[in-house]
């Protein structure tokens, strides 16, 4: 329990899961953990479904506040969070400009480059685009994902030209976004961000190692063959270079609460690419912020008590005002 609010200070709190979302499946999981998480600390904790519930209900239910276990479109862009701030309830996690910037791979990526923050080299897609063009800036083997979606739905390894075309149409059916992005071949981590007193720490990272290399949807999620490896194995300093690489980045998004950032380190020269920032991240059982939560020494119960503690609005209406 955060030291700083006892479980009758958060008041009636509801935990938003579901969703509408090609996400949704995740977001049953990670909301269903979480509201046994808060309840088991004594916080009067409810579920409610934003994929089966209206605004007007939502408005009904009179929340003092909200963890968001929302992922992808109408949970995480933005879209909830604006609705959150209309409604006056503060919610967990970053705020409307940065929900919707972490969202869009393309505007994140914008973002990184002009802070000079390392990330793959990136073409956006549109229909009648010359995709031998895009092959021949980027080289093969190449990704091809919507930029507006999560836990690599529509996501796509291309190793030959001819693939590009039914790449970029599995993606579009995603998201009419779509951009092809330069493979990195290495190692990959994921580096989960908390904020304690206002100020974000990188957690300990963890390295992923997927069944042929390929951290789909099912391995992400429901294969037991997936490994993590916490501690990742990195050489100290190296792994420091990293995290604050990742803290760089999570506030050049504006984010606040917590996030996790995915990485790329190269193998031919250990130098690390920032792939996405994920504001809501899953806290399923086989998420990896609790992962490294547990590893700084904090269960996930607390995590998810420190995590709602921390709940706000971009606009907060004084009275009197």
């Amino acid at each position: 329990m955060d030291k700083k609010m006892k479980s009758d200070a958060f008041g009636k709190v509801g935990v938003l899961y579901g969703g509408k979302s090609g996400e949704r499946e995740v977001s049953l999981m990670s909301g269903k953990a979480v509201h046994e998480a808060l309840k088991s600390k004594g916080i009067d904790a409810h579920l409610f479904d934003t994929g089966t519930h209206t605004v007007a209900e939502l408005e009904k239910e009179k929340f003092d506040r909200v963890f968001i276990a929302l992922h992808g479109i109408y949970g995480e862009d933005g879209c909830m969070q604006g609705l959150l701030e209309e409604l006056q309830v503060p919610y967990t996690g970053s705020g409307v400009m940065a929900s919707a910037i972490a969202m869009d791979k393309i505007m994140t990526k914008r973002l990184w480059l002009a802070e000079g923050l390392p990330t793959p080299r990136y073409t956006e897609l549109k229909a009648n685009t010359d995709f031998n063009e895009v092959v021949a800036k980027l080289g093969l083997p190449l990704i091809v994902k919507p930029a507006c979606e999560g836990s690599t739905l529509g996501l796509t390894r291309v190793t030959d030209a001819s693939q590009m075309k039914e790449a970029y149409e599995l993606a579009a059916t995603h998201d009419q976004s779509v951009l092809a992005e330069e493979f990195i071949e290495g190692m990959e981590l994921t580096c989960a961000v908390l904020e304690r007193d206002g100020k974000p720490e990188a957690l300990p990272m963890i390295r992923i190692i997927a069944p042929g290399a390929n951290y789909d949807y099912q391995n992400k999620y429901f294969s037991d063959e997936t490994k993590y490896l916490c501690p990742c194995g990195l050489d100290a300093e190296l792994e420091k270079s990293i995290q604050q690489y990742v803290v760089q980045s999570y506030r050049a998004l504006g984010c606040r609460g917590w996030g996790r950032v995915d990485v790329m380190l190269r193998s031919t020269d250990n130098k690390p690419f920032l792939l996405e920032l994920n504001s809501s991240p899953g806290m399923t059982g086989h998420s990896l912020v609790p992962m490294a939560a547990k590893q700084a020494g904090l269960d996930y119960a607390d995590l998810c008590v420190t995590l709602l503690a921390a709940a706000t609005l971009d606009h907060i209406k004084h009275k009197g005002n």
